[in-house]
């Protein structure tokens, strides 16, 4: 698990802010604003900051600078929304993108030559999947997308992540009064929560922009971060990621296509996967039990003429979760799913690309040590929800969902994603052999008869009726129904 599971870590390193220049090597940081281990959230580090990170922020500016400070710290106050103040996130995400990259590549509008590109690769790639799956394609249109659209693209999905972890810690930090105080300290807790809100938003703001200059599709960390039905390619990124390959870059395009027309098909044609994962995530939530002792120690002692208390109290490390074995098991949940969904479209690309691309072998291997080494989308999915997909379970889901194809064909390897009953466990990525010559039980009939049962008792008359009435022949009017 991350060390740093609530977004309060060290954000990834990000040019500076602004015109460009270089920071003050007394700053003692890196990334935006400054930040570092000890001041994650950019505050800190300019000359004559000292211990106090708004003077910091404050000190070495100019009227323009200092006019823009004043007005984010005007919004941390007075937000009143949710547990992520979103509107802050997109504006940094927004701002980091358009800072370019460390090797120093801005953002785009995608060319009509790239777009024409992106939309054919997704085509043909959907071809090459009819014959190695039989889930049909799973997406009505296909994009090209820069990386301030991605941003805007993927925010409602990481709303749905993100939220359910920041509300335990909203809560945490106006709960840690008693309740006869809570009343007189109302000003103080909305001060808090709102400081809470906008910090989590700066956090995944930067990690958003980041990751925009990264990510090569919409479905990078394995979950539908996109609207649903929309394959999505960003030609700034994927070009970067084949520059010293030495692959052709139609292949790397093609190839990428591939893995997200692949996800695609999964996540349109297995109606429960999304909600199961993101329900996982949210079970994830549930289990975390912050630990409060620090905060009431700084609430005791607040002063509210110096707020920047707060945010000194956020930085040693206040919200650590305890493992509890409800967490555990939705953290196990979750990295299991995530590794079968990653092995089925890792299984079925190479399928596809392997008697067709020169390259799929080499492009496979450095996609798997992408993810192994942990990947950008690794890294930041870990920062703003505590969890590290273990690529590990990845291979071994791969090599799982081979030999299925080779036991049972594609249609019986499919056939698992009917019930999430049937998917393998963590234990069967243990035991591939085991698992795949072990008789599995078949839901559809059952899934045929509870439909046929819902049906019949939804009727008001009709063959559902007459069968009841039929059943029940003498024992009254049959209104006390099957579960007699």
């Amino acid at each position: 698990m991350s060390d740093t599971p609530f977004g309060f870590g060290l954000p990834p390193e990000e040019p500076e802010p602004g015109d460009g220049k270089k920071k003050d090597p007394a700053g003692g940081g890196s990334g935006a604003g400054g930040s570092s281990p000890q001041n994650p959230f950019g505050f800190g580090g300019g000359p004559g900051g000292g211990d106090n990170p708004f003077a910091a922020m404050f000190g070495a500016m100019g009227p323009q600078d200092l006019g823009a400070a004043f007005q984010q710290l005007g919004q941390m106050l007075s937000y009143e929304g949710g547990p992520v103040n979103w509107d802050m996130a997109k504006q940094i995400a927004r701002q980091t993108v358009s800072q370019g990259t460390a090797d120093g590549v801005k953002d785009a509008s995608v060319s009509p030559v790239d777009r024409t590109a992106v939309e054919e690769a997704l085509r043909l790639a959907d071809l090459w999947l009819d014959g190695v799956t039989s889930l049909p394609s799973g997406a009505n249109t296909a994009v090209a997308w820069s990386r301030a659209e991605w941003v805007e693209a993927t925010l409602p999905a990481w709303k749905q992540l993100v939220d359910p972890v920041a509300e335990r810690v909203g809560t945490a930090m106006g709960g840690v009064l008693p309740e006869e105080m809570q009343a007189m300290a109302g000003p103080l807790i909305g001060m808090m929560r709102s400081m809470g809100g906008a910090m989590f938003g700066q956090q995944i703001g930067q990690a958003m922009g980041v990751l925009a200059g990264e990510v090569v599709g919409s479905t990078d960390i394995g979950l539908p971060l996109g609207p649903a039905g929309k394959a999505a390619l960003l030609p700034l990124n994927v070009e970067a990621l084949g520059k010293d390959l030495g692959v052709p870059k139609e292949e790397v395009r093609l190839y990428l296509a591939l893995r997200e027309a692949a996800h695609q098909r999964l996540f349109a044609h297995v109606p429960w996967l999304r909600s199961h994962l993101f329900g996982a995530v949210e079970g994830y939530a549930r289990g975390i039990t912050v630990d409060t002792s620090k905060l009431e120690d700084v609430v005791g002692r607040f002063d509210p003429s110096h707020p920047e208390q707060l945010q000194e109290a956020l930085q040693q490390g206040m919200f650590q979760p305890e493992d509890t074995p409800q967490q555990k098991a939705a953290l196990a949940r979750l990295e299991t799913a995530l590794a079968l969904v990653e092995g089925w479209v890792d299984a079925v690309v190479h399928a596809a690309a392997s008697s067709r691309l020169t390259s799929a072998d080499a492009l496979r291997e450095t996609l798997r040590r992408r993810r192994a080494s942990g990947g950008p989308a690794e890294q930041t999915f870990a920062t703003l929800i505590g969890l590290q997909l273990r690529p590990r379970r990845l291979r071994d889901a791969s090599r799982l969902w081979a030999s299925l194809t080779d036991a049972r064909g594609m249609d019986g390897r499919d056939a698992l994603w009917e019930h999430p009953d049937m998917l393998p466990t963590a234990t069967d990525l243990d035991d591939p052999d085991g698992f795949v010559h072990r008789e599995q039980l078949d839901f559809s009939e059952l899934d045929k008869m509870l439909g046929e049962a819902a049906s019949g008792d939804g009727k008001a008359g009709g063959d559902g009726d007459n069968k009841a009435e039929g059943d029940d022949k003498g024992e009254g009017d049959g209104t006390e129904g099957p579960g007699r």
